[in-house]
């Protein structure tokens, strides 16, 4: 009896076309989980953002995010590790609006200006830093 040289590759392309509906199903359903979150979360913040509490946090966060995404490079993600001078401490050396003004100033020692960093990123990050002491 002859086996047919076919068949083998018939079953992996019938296996192949199962495994890409079965994917394709949990990704719709993964999605549907991904809009929910990002739907909750909206709702989350914005009831947040009304409290009293809720708003703290949310500064708190602001502020975080502002340093992360500005001043890591040079003062390391834990605000020490980096080439730049330790802001562990920074709060009870200088406040909040002296800090404000070393942001958007820069300083004589190599400190650059940010002058990017405006407004109610610049309260958030300040209000942060100035909380270390």
């Amino acid at each position: 009896m002859k086996k047919n040289p076919v068949i083998p590759y018939a079953i992996i392309a019938g296996l192949g076309l199962i495994a890409v509906i079965i994917i394709s199903v949990i990704g719709i359903d993964q999605r549907q989980a991904i809009e929910n979150e990002e739907e909750n979360g909206e709702e989350q913040t914005e009831q947040a953002e009304g409290g009293e509490e809720g708003g703290e946090s949310a500064s708190a966060d602001a502020g975080e995010e502002v340093f992360q995404t500005n001043c890591t490079s040079c003062h390391g993600q834990d605000l020490a590790s980096g080439p730049a001078p330790d802001l562990t401490e920074i709060g009870s050396k200088y406040s909040q609006e002296e800090i404000a003004e070393i942001v958007e100033n820069g300083t004589d020692g190599g400190m650059p200006s940010f002058p990017q960093i405006q407004g109610d990123d610049l309260d958030a990050l300040t209000e942060w830093l100035s909380e270390h002491q």
